[in-house]
């Protein structure tokens, strides 16, 4: 009996760990449901800009890359959308990079309107919403789709 009570938590840790594991290994598996993802930016700033569009790359990356990923979608609204009027370079290519790859760059038509912001001053490829940003990530997330806010 002693011998079982000496080896038996280590064995429990070790199935306890077995299974964290397999959990968290659970989006890469062939059969794996794809990842539908939106995300919001409303905080005005270069910086919290590169760091959504950073969180979204390392987001695509820790779920496997793009082939796990069936949609993912960033809504910019309110003074964040003034971020992505006449961009710096560097958040440019961060931009137009994540489009290559599948990211879909919406922007709210209300804050477009209050910040008499036009199409032709976003960046190519822009997805204009014109229900508005938070009634299209409503709209995303009554489809199923994952909300997140970094």
């Amino acid at each position: 009996m002693s011998v079982w009570r000496s080896w038996f938590p280590g064995f429990v840790v070790a199935i306890v760990l077995m299974t964290m594991v397999a959990a968290d290994a659970s989006h890469l598996k062939e059969n794996a449901r794809k990842h539908r993802v939106v995300y919001q930016l409303d905080d005005a700033g270069l910086d919290k800009a590169k760091f959504v569009l950073g969180n979204i790359r390392n987001h695509v990356a820790g779920v496997g890359g793009w082939q796990n990923v069936e949609s993912l979608e960033l809504v910019v609204f309110g003074p964040a959308l003034k971020s992505f009027v006449q961009m710096e370079p560097a958040l440019l290519q961060m931009l137009d990079a994540l489009q290559l790859q599948g990211m879909t760059f919406g922007a709210c038509g209300n804050t477009m309107k209050n910040f008499s912001i036009t199409a032709e001053q976003l960046p190519p490829k822009s997805l204009i919403l014109p229900q508005g940003g938070v009634v299209r990530i409503m709209e995303l997330q009554e489809q199923g789709y994952i909300y997140m806010r970094p």
